[in-house]
């Protein structure tokens, strides 16, 4: 329950931790990773104004009249239209405006408008809104080209706004005025191209839907009117070579320190080169957008791939549970770059990100829980088993589940004989010193053959063969412990002033053996009738007269040559009892 109630609190507190910068920053660039350059649609060409170009007229600005003399040379050249990313917001010193305002009318022409805070607005665009009059980005101003030039040409904004990481990623074709609508450079230019005068803006409650220009498919967009662009590489050409034909032709300057470079995914680019990419990314319809849905797939699918992540971890084990995780983790990204395949895109990264820090904290738990677990076996097992039989229960403490489970073992029980006179009769150091040299004895003869020490009563043990740890031909070597018990006995009385003796006895059979008690507090033992047997027989060893006696179960399967006795009667026993010894 506990564990649960953290997975409902992770669920709920990761999407608001997710707001961050970081966050934003680590989905823009997995999409930047997953929208794919694609080819250019042929329509248009960019035009560079290089330094040698810049050094052969003396310096820029160029004059009017040579600008004029370029907008000829590209029409005589085969070109459709003239997109001049260059802003003209004073009139020319050399007089050149009127012959440049007129060649821009020889062919459908568009000149650019940056934005700037004055305050400042073009005309409008004509628009036609189906839904409510919301979304678009507001424009705080622009830098407006002379009068005389925007009467023979069309204008456009070409400023592009950047996001969290200052690149560019996506433009808004539409900008937002107090009076209506103005064009970007490149949907502008779309425009003038299909000779249409106005867009159909289609809203819902959100925002903006998508942008319908007369002869184009409409241009689905977000919120705010933004179409992501598909970095297209558009062709290029200088005034030398003038390779437009057929082509609409966006000019701008490449030369240092005119125009700016922006900072965009495929690198610095200059402004009519990005114009150029979002013209193509409307008119190639190939550019992926985020859905208005966005959010709530975005929300499903963390708290899907979070909880999975979260349960393959705390159930399956730490190495499953990672490799399982893994294989999530993989199913998400897969996941996301089919989504943007279908042409949507989705938010994976506070998914992925959650995942690994959902994964991380299951991780921590799972092995906080084991290590707490092997240094409960260790504390446990350490004094009773070897300690290569202590790790392999560390590696594999599923053999140790409360209750544990019915298995077929030998039992073998022993008592150190007279022990109540000899503590009548010897100081209670003595004593003590006698008893656990005698113990000692025992634990090393069983734990030698692979036994266990399961507990002491005083003077009494209790020892498993075949348990927790399966063992081979566990019957022989119980025997073998019994008579190694009996040989150390034997080497230990040289050495003590008063000798000591010790019964011995050993049953085979099924028994229920595992962790014993509560959740909390747990001994490892067995329950079960040859745990009585054994113990019965070692009482009856004084009676019959013997040091070790043997049941019939581990006689039947026991190797040693043994020696049978008369049965007995045993308390607890309705039939008498056939027993052996060594």
């Amino acid at each position: 329950m506990k564990r649960l109630l953290l997975l409902i609190l992770i669920i709920l507190i990761l999407p608001l931790v997710f707001q961050s910068t970081p966050t934003e920053i680590l989905k823009l660039k997995i999409f930047d990773a997953l929208v794919a350059e694609q080819e250019p649609s042929g329509n248009f060409v960019v035009l560079n104004i290089t330094e040698q170009d810049v050094a052969k007229e003396g310096g820029w600005p160029f004059p009017r009249q040579t600008l004029a003399q370029i907008q000829i040379d590209l029409i005589n050249a085969g070109a459709i239209g003239v997109g001049w990313v260059i802003a003209f917001p004073q009139a020319d010193r050399m007089g050149g405006d009127e012959v440049f305002a007129e060649t821009l009318g020889y062919a459908p022409s568009v000149l650019a408008m940056f934005e700037n805070n004055n305050g400042k607005y073009p005309k409008t665009t004509g628009t036609i809104i189906k839904g409510n009059d919301v979304g678009g980005m507001l424009t705080p101003g622009v830098v407006q080209n002379i009068n005389i030039l925007q009467n023979n040409a069309n204008q456009g904004i070409a400023t592009a706004p950047v996001d969290i990481d200052n690149l560019v990623r996506r433009i808004p074709l539409l900008l937002k005025t107090p009076d209506g609508y103005v064009s970007s450079f490149g949907t502008e230019v779309l425009k003038v191209l299909t000779e249409t005068r106005s867009y159909i803006i289609t809203t819902n409650q959100n925002g903006i839907q998508e942008i319908a220009v007369r002869g184009l498919p409409p241009i689905p967009t977000d919120n705010f009117g933004r179409k992501w662009i598909s970095w297209v590489k558009t062709p290029e050409t200088n005034l030398e070579e003038m390779n437009v034909a057929g082509k609409f032709v966006f000019i701008g300057v490449t030369a240092a320190g005119i125009q700016p470079q922006i900072a965009t995914p495929v690198g610095l680019l200059e402004p009519h080169k990005i114009q150029a990419a979002l013209s193509e990314s409307i008119l190639i319809q190939n550019s992926p957008q985020v859905p208005d849905w966005h959010l709530a797939a975005e929300i499903l699918i963390f708290a899907i791939f979070v909880s999975l992540t979260w349960l393959v971890i705390n159930y399956l084990g730490i190495t499953k549970g990672v490799s399982m995780a893994v294989i999530l983790l993989s199913t998400a990204a897969f996941s996301e770059i089919f989504s943007v395949q279908k042409g949507y895109l989705i938010d994976f990264s506070w998914t992925f990100v959650s995942q690994f820090i959902t994964g991380s904290i299951a991780f921590y738990l799972n092995f906080r829980k084991q290590f707490k677990l092997r240094q409960q076996i260790k504390k446990q097992f350490e004094h009773y088993l070897d300690p290569r039989q202590v790790k392999q229960l560390q590696d594999n403490p599923d053999l140790l589940k409360l209750g544990g489970e019915k298995k077929y073992c030998t039992f073998l029980f022993t008592d150190l004989r007279g022990f109540t006179s000899l503590s009548e009769k010897l100081p209670p150091e003595e004593v003590t010193d006698i008893m656990n040299k005698t113990l000692t004895v025992q634990v090393n003869a069983v734990q030698k053959l692979g036994g266990m020490t399961d507990k002491f009563i005083g003077d009494a043990g209790m020892f498993i063969f075949g348990a927790p740890l399966d063992l081979e031909d566990h019957e022989t070597k119980a025997v073998q412990a019994a008579i190694d018990i009996q040989t150390g006995i034997t080497e230990l009385n040289k050495t003590l002033s008063t000798p000591v003796q010790v019964g011995v006895g050993c049953q085979s059979g099924y028994a229920v053996i595992g962790n014993m008690g509560s959740d909390t507090r747990f001994d490892y033992s067995a329950i079960g009738d040859p745990v009585n047997t054994a113990a019965r027989l070692e009482s009856a060893t004084k009676e019959v007269g013997v040091d070790i006696l043997i049941g019939q179960e581990t006689a039947k399967n026991c190797k040693f040559v043994l020696k049978s006795l008369k049965p007995i009667k045993v308390k607890g026993k309705k039939d008498e009892l056939k027993i052996w010894t060594v």
